[in-house]
């Protein structure tokens, strides 16, 4: 493709705009800050298929926009450079760097999601992970949401320790999106290692928000989960 530009990006994007799912974010996001022009997700996401070698200038140039649906092509760009084999350790780095710089306009669950844990987690692999904690301890929840989600790439080699102890530092989390990721997360961290998921509700599921346990719990059997919800 000639024009690998934010401009040509958002130009292909509004092709493809839609009233009804203009609505239809609307009514399911229910955010002060974003607008929506109402492209379905899957047309975003085939788009940045055909922008996977945007160059980091352009991805961030679409992060700054108001427009929630170009914030997420930013970001889907950034996921497949990111899982791409061929991507050079120069541009991990920088798309690494980019999130969190530009953390605050990945500021709702969605977009969280759809980089954390190939930018951000894929790039600690192999390095020291005290930016999570930091993460895990911000005033902002979309950065602890960030914090947890990233995570997900350690589990998958059962890398477990990160989960846990992020997910100790969130138990009194105020936000609902921050519960569901950590329930979520170490409910994946139990499909590892189950004794040690049982052993960490063992410790804090009188604590946990409830919504926080029962996504931790829905991969166990009908009465281990009986036995986590009674201890609320």
């Amino acid at each position: 493709m000639a024009d690998l530009s934010a401009e040509e990006f958002e130009r292909r994007l509004r092709e493809h705009q839609s009233d009804e799912e203009k609505r239809g974010y609307e009514r399911y996001f229910k955010t002060g800050s974003d607008r929506f022009i109402g492209v379905r997700m899957g047309t975003v996401f085939e788009l940045a298929k055909e922008f996977i070698d945007l160059p980091p200038a352009e991805i961030e140039r679409l992060l700054d926009s108001d427009v929630h649906e170009l914030r997420a092509g930013a970001l889907s760009v950034m996921d497949k450079q990111a899982r791409r084999k061929r991507t050079p350790p120069e541009r991990r780095t920088e798309l690494y760097e980019l999130y969190l710089r530009k953390h605050d306009r990945i500021d709702n669950w969605d977009l969280v999601d759809l980089a954390a844990i190939h930018v951000v987690g894929g790039y600690l692999a192999d390095r020291p992970r005290d930016v999570l904690y930091e993460l895990a301890r911000s005033p902002r929840w979309w950065e602890r949401r960030t914090a947890v989600v990233a995570t997900a790439y350690f589990i998958k080699s059962s890398d477990l320790d990160d989960t846990y102890g992020i997910a100790e530092l969130l138990l009194g989390d105020p936000e609902d999106l921050v519960h569901k990721a950590v329930g979520g997360w170490l409910r994946a961290a139990g499909d590892k290692d189950p004794d040690r998921l049982r052993a960490f509700l063992d410790r804090h599921a009188a604590a946990m928000p409830r919504v926080m346990l029962r996504y931790a719990i829905e991969h166990l059997d009908a009465a281990q989960r009986e036995h986590y919800r009674a201890l609320r």
